[in-house]
Formats: C-alpha cells, structure tokens, sequence
C-alpha cells in the first residue's frame, strides 16, 4: 500500500514538472472567464488575437443581423453588446478605462 501511495505521488510530482500543472487541474476544465471569452469571440467570428477594431466591426456586423428593428431580438442584441465589452475590456492596455 505504501508502495501505491508513493507512486501515485511520483506521477503527480512528475506531472507538475513535465506540464506545468498538477494532474486534478485536468479535472476542473476551463475557468468560467476562459469559457466566457470563448464564447464571446465563437459569438463574434473572431481569433483570440482580434485587434480592437476587429471585435467593433465583428460587433457591427453581428447587430446588422439581430437588432430589434430588423427582427431580431432584444435578448441577442444584449448578448452580442456583452460579447463586444467582454472581448473589448481583455485588450492590453484598455483595462485601466483610458480606452475610448
């Protein structure tokens, strides 16, 4: 039994030292934030690395679609302006609110 205990330890030790992460960090999946973020871009066609003004004319592109007045609906007009602010508010350098 002590022998099990020990290796179990070794592997989870080797883990943290190959990959960088313990081996139940595997387990919990993605942060909400992350799983938010990837949302948000799926939501608006765009890559992780989508500048400022490609997240605004994604935005604009997506409210064309579902705006209210044009049938769309309330609810996904709210999403797609929740998807612009998240994705507009992880770009380096906007976080502090100079951005504009």
């Amino acid at each position: 039994m002590l022998r099990i205990i020990f290796l179990v330890a070794l592997v989870c030790i080797a883990c943290r030292w190959a990959l960088g992460r313990w081996p139940w960090d595997y387990l919990r999946g993605p942060s909400p934030r992350a799983a938010a973020l990837k949302r948000a871009r799926s939501l608006l066609g765009v890559e992780a690395s989508a500048s400022r003004d490609q997240v605004i004319a994604a935005h604009r592109r997506l409210t064309a679609l579902v705006h209210p007045d044009r049938g769309g609906s309330h609810q996904a007009m709210q999403e797609a302006n929740a998807a612009r602010d998240l994705l507009l508010g992880e770009l380096p350098g906007l976080r502090d609110g100079s951005g504009g």
